[in-house]
């Protein structure tokens, strides 16, 4: 009788795999970031199901949003409790028209799926606006490349990391 033996992190002094997706691994590897990635079993596509999963406030989730600006995708960073004011994103950049991508311009924008967007480590640069609002807090949570992935950081470093241009888009409060 012979036993199988496996290679693992534990038995080979290697560090385990991330739990990100590969290519925000490799991004946040290039960045010399050391976040601790956390990995759900449910998905957390809603920003909702994000903070109830960490178990923060909405407004500490990052949603990462891909808008096309003149035809020309544009990643917009808001808060989970706040939605983008479209029209003010369109003064901000200039366009004549902002609407929101479809699934696949999302794909191919960014590599990512629709609820797993993180803020940088995305397949092609890309113009970014993040919320002034994420200043507010002195740490919020993004997604790491997938619907079950998120890490966390201080938000001035997300922004710098994202590239990302400081605007107000958010719808005002009602």
């Amino acid at each position: 009788m012979t036993t199988e033996h496996t290679e693992t992190p534990e038995n080979t002094g290697q560090a385990a795999p991330s739990p990100a997706h590969p290519q925000f691994a490799a991004a946040l590897a290039e960045l010399g970031l050391d976040v601790e990635v956390r990995r759900f079993p449910d998905e957390t596509r809603t920003a909702q199901q994000a903070a109830e999963a960490i178990g923060c406030e909405v407004s500490e989730i990052v949603k990462s949003l891909i808008f096309a600006a003149d035809g020309v995708p544009v990643l917009v960073l808001m808060d989970g409790a706040s939605r983008v004011d479209v029209e003010r994103v369109r003064e901000e950049l200039g366009a004549a028209k902002v609407t929101r991508a479809d699934a696949k311009v999302v794909r191919e924008t960014t590599g990512y799926a629709i609820g797993g967007v993180p803020p940088f480590g995305h397949r092609t640069r890309t113009r970014v606006l993040a919320d002034r609002g994420l200043l507010d807090h002195a740490l919020v949570w993004a997604a790491a490349g997938t619907p079950h992935t998120v890490f966390a950081l201080d938000p001035t470093s997300l922004v710098a990391h994202a590239g990302a241009t400081l605007a107000d888009v958010r719808e005002p409060s009602a």
